[in-house]
């Protein structure tokens, strides 16, 4: 098994890319990787209830949805909005996975 961190920066506003990018996710789970997908900038919007389908099959295949909270409070966006299962983080989460030797990071 693979460790996957996948990056989201520009989400649902810069068009049908990330949610692409959200089923390649969700389809690295289904072929058993351990996948984090990661939703950093304009790419939180991302989270927000019912903005990316793709995301609900991603966390009930396994996935983990990550947001970060930084983001998150720059757009004014509660947590109370987002995908159930998705999960407030800051960069030192983020940047603990990055420099792990055993992960595999793509930034979309």
């Amino acid at each position: 098994m693979n460790e996957y961190l996948l990056i989201e920066s520009g989400g649902p506003p810069a068009g049908p890319g990330s949610h692409r990018f959200a089923g390649d996710a969700a389809q690295l789970v289904r072929e058993g990787e351990d996948v984090a997908l990661f939703l950093v900038e304009n790419g939180v919007a991302g989270a927000v209830r019912g903005a990316m389908p793709e995301l609900d099959a991603l966390l009930w295949l396994g996935g983990r949805l990550w947001v970060d909270a930084f983001s998150l409070r720059q757009r004014a966006v509660d947590a109370e909005d987002l995908v159930p299962g998705a999960r407030l983080v800051e960069m030192r989460d983020v940047a603990r996975k990055l420099l792990s030797p055993a992960v595999r990071v793509v930034w979309h």
